[in-house]
């Protein structure tokens, strides 16, 4: 089978990205939408980093681990959505054989990286809650420093190996993906249409599905910890201030991580294409826009520091 796949050549030099088929009128009107949810997206993240970065009283782990995060998302929106505002313009919608692969692999590297800085602050929040007087000798800067390089080294390296086996399959003819990017599951559909690949599905749904379930039963164990302890704080104060926090995290985990697990548990098993278009929507585009807004309005040092930096008394 490898032999047979490694045989045929590639005779598609670029992919058609559908994105959203509607008259010319509505197009222009989504293209709208999305460039003000773009431009928001981008205002929100960098208001955060810029918060993080200018007050000295935020320069903690916590917060250090939510500006990393911010800017995660700021790479993670213009990684597909620069390219899909383009695309309501376009008359061809085309994109060339090696972008779609590059978009293929920032979008799912930086979605790695997305897990791994949620189960990281999870595990931030766990320490600072349960382990209160072990916190500030564990989570020392160094350590967190270490912690966000391995977020983004380790981000890029768990998805190469996928991206690295669909640049080997075979793309002999259809090359029409109903999608608004260059998405795993429709690839695959796509390459699967010319010779069976069991063999990379197999691969790309068990790297998917191991990264996804791993990260997902830690950050939900670990607040399950968090909220058993924030229960027993004896403060009304401490433990509203406590909940608050952790309620802010878990919400953006959930956000994202029940439209991930939509799309991604077993790509290529044939889900409605529709409605995994949407899913990827919510998580690529409107929850890194919703997350500055939870985590911003749920926590008052991040507020006073958001209105030093935007200059309101």
């Amino acid at each position: 089978m490898t032999l047979e796949v490694r045989n045929i050549s590639h005779t598609v030099s670029e992919f058609i990205l559908l994105g959203f088929p509607c008259r010319w009128e509505i197009q222009i009107f989504l293209f709208s939408i999305f460039s003000v949810t773009y431009v928001l997206t981008l205002l929100g993240n960098m208001a955060i980093v810029c918060a993080v970065r200018w007050d000295r009283q935020l320069h903690t782990p916590m917060y250090i681990l939510l500006a990393n995060f911010s800017f995660l998302e700021i790479c993670y929106v213009n990684s597909d959505v620069p390219n899909m505002l383009a695309n309501f313009l376009s008359k061809t919608k085309t994109i060339s054989f090696a972008q779609c692969l590059l978009q293929l692999y920032f979008f799912f590297s930086l979605g790695t990286t997305e897990c791994l800085f949620l189960s990281i602050m999870a595990y931030d929040r766990f320490l600072a809650i349960c382990r209160p007087l072990h916190y500030p000798t564990i989570m020392t800067m160094r350590f967190c420093s270490s912690l966000v390089i391995f977020c983004w080294v380790y981000g890029f390296l768990w998805f190469l190996i996928p991206v690295i086996l669909v640049t080997q399959l075979p793309f002999c003819g259809p090359n029409v993906i109903d999608d608004f990017l260059c998405d795993l599951g429709p690839l695959l559909a796509l390459a699967s249409a010319c010779v069976p690949i069991p063999g990379t599905v197999l691969i790309c749904g068990t790297m998917s599905s191991l990264l996804i379930f791993a990260t997902f039963f830690y950050i939900t164990g670990s607040y399950t910890l968090v909220l058993r302890a924030v229960v027993q704080v004896p403060s009304v104060a401490g433990r509203k201030k406590a909940f608050s926090t952790c309620s802010s995290h878990l919400a953006v985990v959930f956000l994202f991580y029940g439209s991930v697990m939509m799309t991604y548990v077993s790509p290529g098993s044939g889900q409605a294409e529709g409605m995994q278009k949407f899913t990827t929507l919510f998580y690529s585009v409107l929850t890194p826009l919703f997350n500055p807004m939870i985590y911003s309005l749920r926590n008052k040092e991040m507020k006073d520091a958001l209105k030093k930096v935007l200059g309101v008394s």
